[in-house]
């Protein structure tokens, strides 16, 4: 099978496509499959086993669209499959163009996603999907044609699947498979990443992109009420602004084996946002050990299950954060029990399991 895989955001970008992708490519390759991928990057991505074609994201925006509709479109002439993990209208136009067939892989609602950062939306996910403004019209059309005529949608959430059907997709086109948990492998001792991360004391960190979504905002208020300490692995657009409400410390982007170190050393992993889908966080931080406090929103209720891997509370509110928090360090064996069934929890996830699944499903479109 000749396989091409989009992406919007590559090694070292930080957040979950960018480990997804490269991963899938990787897997795939190891299974005999051919594999290519295009993606947008800030600065020539580094080699790979396999040829990676990419954008400058320096170029104006309409510039680099139409320089990557036709890109993906010549790839996807040579390929027997499309999967993409991003730049979904593009790849959907580019695939037309192509006549060959797309999986997509939805992240989160392109269209809310685009609406939030034009201004033109504010509330929630679940508030956009009920009553979107007229104005996102446009933007809901093309999703929806988008989805429709993808030849299959692969969605980590059951939650994220509910919202694709409301859209038209048709129930036999789409498949709930969860973000895989990493590959582990032998940690070094845990008091030994204590002591390399400066962890004084009770410490809840964070991993991921820093946006509007993850309302660090929240967790960082949370977590100073708490009197814990916080450490924040990452960048993204709102870092200069977080960074300004002190109490949290800043490590900057880390590599994905520097981040599972990271959760095996913390006391707890903190997620603490309005909208998501299903984190790559949660679940690396699961499947070292470390149990989740998080909000209860999207697919996260899927996989942080409260009082057996972490604590869940509704999201937008520091103060019930702020007391899951206390509740977590000072209630007698709390921790304990929940770090015991963090691993186990996400056992069912493993990477042979869910990429096997998926070569099955791009087999099926490709034939």
């Amino acid at each position: 099978m000749r396989l091409l895989v989009v992406s919007g955001i590559w090694p070292p970008d930080v957040g979950g496509p960018a480990s997804h992708a490269p991963e899938v490519a990787a897997f795939l390759r190891s299974r005999g499959h051919s594999v290519e991928a295009v993606v947008t990057a800030d600065a020539e991505p580094a080699p790979q086993a396999y040829t990676v074609r990419w954008l400058s994201r320096t170029l104006p925006p309409g510039l680099r669209h139409a320089k990557g509709v036709r890109l993906i479109a010549t790839r996807a002439r040579r390929a027997d499959v499309v999967y993409t993990t991003g730049m979904f209208g593009r790849s959907s136009v580019a695939t037309i163009a192509a006549r060959t067939p797309i999986v997509v892989k939805l992240t989160a609602d392109p269209a809310y996603e685009r609406a939030r950062r034009w201004g033109l939306a504010h509330g929630s996910l679940d508030e956009f999907q009920r009553s979107p403004p007229l104005s996102t019209l446009p933007l809901r059309t093309a999703r929806d044609l988008d989805a429709r005529r993808a030849s299959h949608i692969v969605t980590p959430s059951a939650y994220l699947r509910e919202l694709a059907l409301g859209w038209g997709v048709a129930p036999e086109r789409t498949t709930v498979l969860p973000n895989p948990a990493p590959h582990v492998g032998t940690l070094r001792p845990r008091d030994e990443l204590r002591r390399e991360f400066a962890f004084d004391g009770p410490t809840l960190v964070f991993a991921g992109r820093l946006t509007a979504q993850k309302s660090l905002d929240v967790g960082i208020e949370a977590a100073r009420r708490a009197g814990v300490a916080l450490a924040i692995a990452g960048d993204g657009p709102d870092r200069t602004a977080l960074e300004r409400l002190g109490h949290a410390r800043f490590l900057g982007p880390l590599p994905r084996e520097r981040v599972l170190e990271l959760f095996r050393a913390a006391d707890a992993a903190l997620l603490s946002s309005s909208w998501e889908n299903f984190p790559h966080s949660v679940v690396e931080a699961l499947a070292v050990g470390t149990p989740v406090i998080a909000t209860r929103t999207g697919g996260v209720g899927e996989v942080v299950h409260d009082g057996e891997n972490g604590l869940v509370v509704d999201p937008g509110n520091p103060d019930r954060l702020a007391a899951a928090v206390r509740r977590y360090f000072h209630d007698d064996g709390l921790e304990a029990a929940l770090r015991a069934r963090a691993a186990a929890s996400v056992e069912a996830y493993a990477r042979e399991k869910v990429y096997g699944r998926l070569e099955r499903i791009l087999r099926d479109a490709a034939s």
